[in-house]
């Protein structure tokens, strides 16, 4: 188990913690076994086309607090994605029933003369007037390879004007260069959170933690119906919630590649249990992460109970899709966690899942728990997945392989990855809502939507006539692993 530490400034990056790679090809069952016999290793590309930046996933947690200010550390260009998480953040509010307001984003705009003479003084004086100009309940500041190289001491700037402005002024580090894994921002963002933001608890509450990214509210029904009330966090929560998630009763993670660290640190520090299971995708999914919600809650019997009513009113209408939907083949392309779900999911509805590219792998999560491996449980519950690879966001691999499957349809999480499957005549699902397919009725959403996208298939056909590609005819002939070298075994195995 990753012990976690908040007496420090910084969190590990992944690699280091968890040993988690973003380069592998070859069957799920291997990369499984090689996990969980804890030699598994980083596969390095001689080229890569680009890959996410964990400062961008600290930031899209960070921003979307209500009542908090995020300033970050950077040079301007570092703020080209402010305005998609503003929009996020405004359509969020708006599903809520919150008043619109924009979120309150800011940049010290370091530049050339600051990496030289250092930019404090100019982090201070924004921190300051951002303070004057919205009156946060507290401000966080994300750090940028920028800010990291030139060794700004962030940490002492942030515990100065605590003191000074009476709020939290929280640092974050999280420097795109010293991580591969983009989801390092994620624990580096819930890091400044349990470290600064949340309080030893008052007293136990009947709330229930629910870490996702800004999806739709599923929990509140059946929470409520076992005597507990849902609590959303860390996205559209107040700095106030945040102060108190330490008195929960439990913490479900709505994707365990979101929320791994910061379930552990509850669990570890305050003693919230978490919810040690896969994600409820797909039946079997959705029974064992009940039956653990019950188990945690001491809801057993209820949960029995539900489980019972569900299955006799889902599985025939599920029966009816897997009849339209025999013989279909489907490729997936996401996050680690979610994709695999992504992938019992399509198991459950009878698609046969021709591959998938995941953006990263972690072979153990901050629990320490083999139990909540969601790959782990799709191989054994739907069997092997053969052209698996591990590629963080590699367009021209994707390109490669779509080229040479073609699936009847592909799954995507994000939008980045859509056209190349709609450039080639793939008619392509993207689906931005995490909790869309979670649990029970989320397998009908999802067969639903999966049945208009094959029954709509004209507008990729025609693209397809119309489109060019930026690859090569060369390309497209060669191993779409071909960039990709070492063995993912540490040793032989």
């Amino acid at each position: 188990m990753s012990k976690v530490n908040i007496e420090v400034s910084e969190v590990q990056v992944r690699e280091v913690r968890l040993g988690s790679i973003t380069g592998f090809e070859g069957t799920a069952s291997e990369l499984v076994r090689c996990s969980h016999s804890g030699k598994i290793k980083e596969c390095t590309r001689s080229f890569s086309q680009c890959m996410g930046c964990s400062s961008g996933n600290a930031f899209c947690q960070l921003s979307m607090i209500q009542d908090a200010a995020v300033v970050n550390h950077a040079p301007i260009g570092c703020s080209n994605d402010f305005f998609s998480f503003n929009f996020t953040y405004r359509v969020g509010q708006m599903e809520r029933n919150l008043p619109p307001t924009n979120g309150r984003y800011f940049s010290t705009d370091i530049r050339e003369e600051d990496t030289i003479f250092g930019a404090t003084k100019k982090l201070e004086d924004t921190v300051r007037e951002v303070f004057n100009r919205v009156h946060p309940n507290a401000i966080f500041i994300t750090t940028s390879c920028a800010s990291g190289i030139i060794g700004d001491d962030v940490e002492k700037v942030a515990d100065d004007l605590t003191e000074e402005l009476g709020i939290p002024i929280v640092a974050c580090f999280c420097e795109g260069f010293k991580s591969r894994i983009w989801t390092t921002g994620f624990d580096s963002a819930y890091h400044s959170i349990v470290r600064k933001i949340v309080k030893p608890p008052r007293k136990k509450t009947n709330k229930v933690n629910i870490i996702n990214f800004w999806g739709s509210h599923i929990f509140d029904d059946l929470l409520e119906k076992l005597g507990y009330e849902a609590n959303y966090i860390v996205p559209f929560s107040t700095v106030k919630e945040l102060e108190h998630i330490s008195e929960a009763s439990a913490t479900i993670q709505i994707c365990p590649t979101l929320g791994t660290y910061l379930g552990a640190a509850l669990e570890q520090i305050y003693d919230v249990p978490e919810i040690k299971s896969p994600p409820a995708y797909g039946i079997s999914g959705t029974d064992a992460w009940l039956r653990e919600l019950g188990r945690v809650l001491d809801r057993e019997k209820e949960i029995e109970e539900y489980i019972e009513n569900a299955h006799k009113n889902i599985v025939p209408k599920i029966e009816k899709y897997r009849e339209k939907l025999e013989g279909k083949t489907a490729y997936v392309t996401a996050g680690a966690a979610h994709g695999h779900a992504l992938i019992a999911l399509l198991r459950e509805l009878g698609l046969n899942v021709q591959g998938a590219a995941i953006f990263h792998h972690d072979p153990v999560y901050d629990n320490g728990s083999f139990v909540s491996d969601v790959l782990a449980h799709v191989v054994k519950t739907y069997g092997d997945i053969k052209n698996y690879n591990v590629c963080n966001k590699q367009a021209y691999e994707l390109v490669n392989i779509l080229n040479r499957v073609r699936p009847d349809i592909m799954i995507a999480r994000h939008g980045g990855m859509t056209l190349w499957g709609a450039k080639l005549g793939i008619p392509t699902l993207l689906i931005g809502d995490e909790q869309f397919s979670f649990g029970y009725e989320g397998i009908l959403r999802y067969a639903e939507r999966i049945l208009e996208t094959l029954d709509n298939k004209e507008f990729v056909t025609n693209l397809a006539k119309h489109s060019t590609m930026p690859y090569t005819k060369w390309w497209l002939q060669q191993d779409p692993f071909s960039f990709l070298g070492g063995d993912v075994y540490a040793e032989t195995y």
